[in-house]
């Protein structure tokens, strides 16, 4: 896996690494201790496996938790401008929550294919398969049991704040072809980055797309919604869609609408110009490889969180069905309408009955692998 610090001598103790960084300065050495750590604590049973919480922790205070149930991030915490620490991410506080009906994907891994598939039907080499219908009548993030609610099998990797998940989606899993073999690594970096990368294998011809549905409100709750908030996307187009979010087909120009947000725009200036909110795929402006693609600012705390992918789209929603309806939620939160975003990146949705968008095929022998970074910054 990728190595996070160049020079470094690791002792790994338990669950926590010591990390000693020497630099040279001609002849002088100086030498700089730092401490990344990694706990876990049980979290309950689902269908009568255990659950973990892993608890990442950088030398700067920066935390992050996830659950191998869903591959779920369960907090995000990090420093405001006021030197005060706050987490950003919506939650739960047991897993009860997490297995309401209606969790809304909160932090979840998604697969094994994100966003909407139009009516669950996609041909394959001349065959038909339908996805488990479970939105409007169309397949949504996966279908009835998706990755999000699954148990993965989890260990923390040695060498730096990295937890590996691994799942395997039988054949006909919610109406998806081949056996899919997903590995998922968590890696908190010395640089307040969450990096999170993506593999997958398949012994016959499948259609995939991952990605992490973590939802932000980087005023870590002091502000109700993210409506304050100032988001950049960097993005030309964007793909228009029907009444049940299904993409049209279309490609359209972002410049001079409510979905441009080539240049930092607050949130909602425009919001009331798009019907139900913005729940849509932008076409992201990108060389391939690994680059930022979008950033959001929060004036209020002075966070900011800046997103790089080797993805092509990004869905920005602006948490459109949040009704304060939640239960079990992080400090009995009311999570409300417009009260947390999410920044999810990924191929676009319904692309196996779109043949103009990038192909979500992937057949036996090929591996599919994508990474993205959310950096958390001071502005």
């Amino acid at each position: 896996m990728k190595t996070i610090f160049n020079t470094s001598l690791f002792v790994i103790a338990t669950a926590t690494f010591v990390l000693a960084i020497s630099s040279c300065n001609n002849t002088n050495s100086n030498t700089m201790t730092a401490t990344a750590t990694v706990s876990t604590q049980p979290f309950g049973t689902v269908d009568g496996k255990a659950i973990t919480e892993y608890t990442l922790k950088n030398a700067a205070g920066m935390q992050v938790g996830l659950i191998n149930y869903g591959g779920a991030l369960t907090k995000i915490i990090t420093q405001a401008k006021d030197s005060s620490f706050g987490d950003v991410i919506t939650g739960f506080k047991t897993i009860n929550g997490f297995t309401q009906a209606g969790n809304p994907y909160f932090g979840a891994l998604i697969g094994r294919y994100a966003n909407r598939i139009a009516k669950g039907t996609y041909n394959i080499d001349g065959v038909v398969y339908h996805a488990a219908l479970n939105n409007n009548g169309q397949s949504l993030h996966g279908g009835l049991k998706g990755f999000d609610k699954v148990v993965w099998d989890a260990k923390v990797l040695p060498g730096d704040s990295s937890i590996q998940l691994n799942y395997v989606s039988k054949d006909g899993e919610e109406g998806y072809p081949g056996n899919l073999s997903v590995q998922v690594v968590y890696t908190l970096t010395s640089k307040n980055s969450l990096s999170i990368e993506y593999k997958a294998t398949t012994d016959k011809t499948t259609v995939i797309n991952l990605t992490n549905h973590a939802y932000f409100n980087l005023s870590a709750g002091k502000s109700a919604t993210i409506q304050d908030h100032v988001l950049q996307i960097h993005a030309n187009e964007y793909t228009p869609v029907n009444d049940v979010l299904i993409p049209t087909g279309e490609i359209l120009k972002v410049q001079g609408t409510a979905f441009d947000f080539n240049q930092p725009k607050r949130i909602g200036n425009d919001l009331d110009k798009v019907p139900g909110g913005y729940d849509h795929n932008w076409i992201l402006t990108k060389a391939p490889g690994l680059q930022e693609v979008a950033n959001v600012y929060d004036p209020s705390s002075g966070r900011m969180v800046s997103v790089a992918t080797t993805e092509p789209g990004l869905q920005f929603y602006s948490g459109n069905f949040l009704d304060g309806t939640l239960t079990d939620t992080k400090n009995d939160t009311k999570y409300i309408l417009h009260g947390a975003l999410t920044l999810e990146t990924q191929h676009y949705p319904d692309a196996p009955n779109q043949p103009s968008f990038p192909s979500t095929l992937l057949k036996p022998g090929e591996v599919y692998q994508q990474t993205t970074v959310y950096t958390f910054s001071i502005k």
